[in-house]
């Protein structure tokens, strides 16, 4: 394969990596990212059980936190098939079309977590900041229109990728850094001319993730503000504490992004296998921990928790 050329009729295989340096430890590394799996999937799925059923959490704020644990189960879920096939039974090839098909998924569901945590960040603009005008705000329709529009941006902005890689010839062996496909590690093996693709990759880059991260930056500046101006220091501990498990949520998400950027950029002369624990940080830490910290910070969301563990019991006793 190395010599010879591929373009998109062709549609080369692609090899998929575990940990390079690790091999004797990948069983240990599924074992671990099993939990990883568990927690994040039966976590999020209970999140949405728990907003269904309980009448008190059908508000906004609880809609945009469905939409959250709805798009973390699509991140478990893009990435489980192959994780599973590499580190538990070692099959490491991947079609061509199955790896466009999931790197899409991946960055979709990526770019859309990073929509979704702008949209709960206005949320808290508007519930601290204009508090008697939230209810006709942020009506059903317009969180509904909110959701819509962030699906539609993240489509819009990833749709392009898998045809831009397949106008290229690939001629380099097609040994993939990860258990799973994403773009900027499919963008290293082509031999033809990729400025195009890394013209509109970094475009959709500052378009999403830094423009969102700059509009909550600023709805959190707006926040301080209105909160700074509250009396009395209880009330404004009080208001600020509605803010701590979305703030979680955007730290947890965009720090690893941020430091996985940084070190494919500083970073190359360290071990590959770094590289890749910190892409599974990325891909995996969120969606695990999204459901247990807002399990933990939400009143409503713990009680009904509690009952379904100790029914759960019960039945089991």
């Amino acid at each position: 394969m190395g010599g010879e050329g591929h373009n998109s009729s062709g549609l080369p295989p692609f090899i998929l990596t575990g940990l390079p340096g690790l091999e004797n430890s990948q069983h240990w590394l599924f074992l671990l990212l099993g939990v990883l799996y568990t927690v994040s999937i039966v976590g999020n799925a209970l999140i949405l059980f728990i907003i269904k059923e309980e009448q008190s959490l059908h508000q906004p704020m609880y809609y945009f936190l469905s939409l959250l644990s709805g798009n973390d189960l699509g991140v478990s879920f893009s990435t489980l098939p192959t994780v599973l096939a590499v580190f538990c039974f070692h099959l490491r090839e991947i079609s061509f079309n199955s790896c466009m098909s999931q790197m899409f998924f991946i960055h979709l569901f990526s770019f859309m977590e990073s929509g979704i945590l702008l949209a709960m960040s206005f949320d808290r603009y508007v519930a601290i900041c204009n508090p008697l005008r939230y209810s006709t705000v942020l009506t059903d329709i317009r969180v509904l229109c909110m959701g819509a529009c962030v699906f539609l941006r993240s489509f819009c902005m990833i749709f392009p990728l898998p045809f831009l890689l397949k106008r290229l010839p690939f001629c380099k062996p097609n040994v993939l850094s990860h258990a799973y496909c994403l773009h900027p590690d499919l963008i290293r093996l082509p031999c033809g001319d990729t400025s195009i693709n890394n013209i509109f990759g970094l475009s959709i880059v500052i378009s999403t993730f830094g423009l969102d991260s700059a509009l909550i930056f600023l709805s959190y500046v707006l926040i301080l503000r209105s909160v700074l101006a509250i009396a009395s220091r209880e009330e404004r501990l009080k208001t600020l504490n509605t803010c701590v498990s979305h703030l979680c949520a955007v730290l947890i998400f965009y720090v690893p992004k941020v430091g996985v950027s940084m070190f494919a950029r500083y970073g190359r002369h360290a071990p590959h296998y770094v590289h890749t624990l910190l892409s599974l940080i990325y891909l995996f830490v969120p969606p695990m921990l999204n459901p247990v910290i807002y399990s933990i910070k939400t009143k409503e969301i713990r009680r009904r928790l509690s009952k379904i563990l100790l029914g759960t019991k019960s039945r089991m006793l």
